[in-house]
């Protein structure tokens, strides 16, 4: 397979189905910054953490792929390729590991600077990629449908990430410095 093709020095990609669009397209945009998720969540996972973790990690990093080959589709012609679908099994999976590590964790009584630890920072900086990720495909459902799942999917991906980083800090040992407001005067 080449690497290049050319055939985007005119500021054009093309979709799955190859219909062609501008690269600053919403739906480029959009699993663009599911590939940059996806990124950053290797860079977490080659941090030392305990294997159940690196595990979940590497499936969501599998999910991500479906993810951005759906973005990557136009609605109307999805049907025409054999894309894997987000199911709520993959949201449930989710779900189940937040429920696991919140059993573990003190309760939360603020906000929390994200910090204290290399590992920490890499996974609150992926939980902002995801939220990004988030806000551009609502923006493209607003113009095109996604599927629901997908929808679910990230957010809750989003809620996995920010109670792994709670975890991940408890683990390393480092400390989850609280957000205390300023007092007005």
């Amino acid at each position: 397979m080449k690497i290049y093709t050319k055939t985007g020095d005119k500021a054009t990609t093309a979709l799955f189905t190859g219909t062609r669009v501008p690269k600053h397209h919403i739906r480029i945009e959009s699993y663009g910054t599911i590939d940059e998720l996806n990124s950053f969540l290797g860079l977490l996972r080659d941090q030392k953490m305990d294997s159940n973790s690196k595990n979940t990690l590497a499936l969501i990093q599998n999910k991500l792929f479906t993810v951005g080959a759906i973005l990557a589709t136009e609605p109307k012609k999805e049907n025409r390729l054999k894309i894997p679908k987000i199911s709520g099994d993959d949201i449930e999976l989710l779900e189940k590991e937040i429920d696991k590590m919140n059993e573990e964790l003190p309760e939360m009584t603020h906000f929390i600077l994200p910090g204290g630890h290399t590992t920490v920072s890499y996974c609150h900086i992926a939980r902002t990629v995801c939220r990004r990720a988030e806000r551009m495909i609502s923006y493209l459902h607003e113009n095109e449908p996604v599927p629901d799942t997908l929808l679910s999917y990230i957010n809750r991906l989003s809620d996995y990430l920010f109670v792994l980083a709670r975890k991940l800090s408890k683990d390393l040992q480092a400390e989850e410095v609280k957000w205390i407001p300023e007092k007005l005067d």
